[in-house]
């Protein structure tokens, strides 16, 4: 069944599941085991036994321990104690309390976070969780719903990171296609240069990001987010009831009533410093021939630098709690209540990367693939075609890498093959199309992570970003098949806004106070 329309089964009943159940641990089970019957053609044995394979070799193949695996998992819980800490000293709480007094309304506790979010460009990863650790107090005290705020991180966060040359996408994606220059014969163009072009063919990404500023400007809360932001406004209640909320911390700690601004903001610079400064370090390590900046992010190790960044921070906010007078919660209890809170997203986070082994190997990825590269193309409409299977592709798969390795090579093929003007915007579509997929779908990495940032349900959060997804891609197809028949990037982008706004604007609510 690899490499067939049945490959397809596994990610159609995950989503099914989802959407009927709203269980993401359940969903995501439910996926691997069929998954693992249909690679093994339904024997039991072989079907356990791939189930096993793909939970061991997260932590362990080859011969050698996968310390990327282990970096990142250990630096969530790293996450967590640091939040437990913040929290426990009365760090988050005077942190809100100082922000209230500065920032006086809704849409100023909203558009902290998506500001935020632009600026902080070096890694989705890095985005999605630290964003989160500094908004969440101001958002949680102006009664913000958690689905908006994971909203929020999630539609700035890998948006600005694909257009950033200088971040671990970046750094990944210009590597990529220097090689399929090469490969295609086009020595007159440089790897930076096309990814500099790139970037303002890439309409999802400023159709995704406009979409956040008018959904704070206008209050434009559709679908489930705005039941949502309601029940938030009128009860309090920033997450479901009963639901596992990542990130969130039982009350069995009393907060410091001596808390400071300084024990929230010491241990997020520290994690913010410490974090570049190993990407850095590990950057000029792993770097072949001459260092330079964009040579550093291509090869700097992402996961190792976060735990080295949570580990400091960890140790700054243990420094300044055991500083802290009494009375105060054993640093014991902040550690275990720090590692409880983020397990419910170690388990997604784990069970997204065994799904995603299983439909690697399905080749749901390269059955999509072969399908363009079958399909006979008018060179016109190639970037909208191929944002369309990109966006399907990250869907199913849960990776925007991943599509970014299967489909810029072979769009940068078809369109050399086909019409050599449509390489450039054809590989746009892919970085576009993927994220597109990327922020639809509840086993992508980046989307859980920014619920756990956000302390939000995971599969509240991709219910309340699908409508937005939808809308901002809609504005993007419109804009890929203008291109086509215009080949002008400024009226296609133009338009693509246009489009956003026209619908933000048409369905925003009466005005109320903000």
């Amino acid at each position: 069944m690899e490499g067939t329309i049945y490959s397809l089964i596994p990610p159609f009943i995950m989503l099914v599941l989802v959407l009927l159940t709203r269980q993401v641990l359940l969903s995501l089970g439910a996926g691997i085991i069929v998954g693992a019957f249909m690679l093994h053609n339904f024997s039991i044995g072989a079907s356990l036994s791939e189930i096993w394979s793909t939970f061991y070799t997260i932590f362990y193949a080859d011969g050698a321990v996968q310390w990327g695996s282990l970096y990142l998992l250990s630096f969530l819980l790293l996450l967590g104690i640091t939040t437990a800490f913040m929290t426990a000293s009365g760090g988050s709480r005077a942190f809100g309390e100082w922000a209230i007094k500065r920032i006086r309304t809704r849409k100023g506790a909203q558009t902290m976070p998506a500001i935020l979010g632009i600026i902080i460009f070096i890694d989705d990863y890095f985005n999605s969780l630290a964003i989160g650790q500094v908004a969440r107090p101001l958002t949680d005290q102006y009664k913000i719903s958690r689905a908006k705020l994971a909203y929020i991180i999630d539609s700035t966060s890998a948006p600005v990171t694909v257009i950033s040359p200088i971040s671990s996408w970046g750094a990944f994606i210009i590597g990529t296609i220097g090689g399929i220059i090469s490969t295609e014969g086009l020595a007159q163009l440089g790897e930076l240069e096309a990814f500099v072009k790139m970037i303002p063919l890439n309409f999802y990404v400023f159709a995704a990001i406009l979409l956040v500023f008018l959904t704070i400007l206008f209050r434009f809360d559709i679908g489930s987010m705005k039941k949502h932001e309601q029940r938030a406004e009128t009860t309090g209640e920033l997450v479901t009831k009963g639901k596992e909320v990542p990130g969130d911390l039982d009350s069995e700690f009393v907060e410091h009533s001596n808390g400071k601004v300084l024990h929230l903001l010491a241990p997020i610079i520290t994690l913010l410093v410490a974090t570049v400064t190993a990407m850095v370090i590990t950057g000029v390590q792993g770097s072949e021939g001459e260092v330079t900046l964009l040579s550093i992010f291509a090869s700097t190790n992402v996961n190792k630098s976060l735990f080295f960044g949570g580990l400091f921070a960890v140790l700054t906010g243990l420094y300044l709690y055991t500083y802290q007078g009494k009375p105060k919660s054993p640093v014991r209890t902040v550690f275990v209540e720090g590692v409880k809170a983020m397990l419910p997203a170690i388990y997604i986070l784990i069970l997204a990367w065994m799904i995603g082994s299983i439909i690697g190997g399905l080749e749901t990825g390269s059955f999509l693939a072969e399908r363009v590269k079958q399909a006979s193309i008018t060179a016109s409409y190639l970037p909208f075609l191929i944002f369309i299977v990109a966006g399907i592709m990250a869907f199913a798969t849960g990776t925007s890498w991943g599509t970014f390795g299967i489909m810029l090579p072979i769009a940068g093929e078809i369109a050399v093959n086909t019409d050599a003007a449509m390489f450039l915007p054809s590989l746009a579509a892919v970085l576009a199309g993927s994220v597109f997929g990327d922020h639809c779908s509840p086993i992508s990495d980046t989307s859980i992570l920014s619920s756990t940032g956000a302390g939000s349900n995971h599969i509240d959060h991709v219910m309340t970003q699908l409508p937005y997804a939808f809308i901002s891609a809609l504005a993007a197809a419109v804009g890929y098949l203008l291109y086509g028949l215009t080949t002008n990037t400024f009226i296609s982008l133009l338009v693509t806004i246009v489009i956003v706004f026209i619908i933000a604007f048409s369905f925003k609510p009466k005005p109320q106070n903000a």
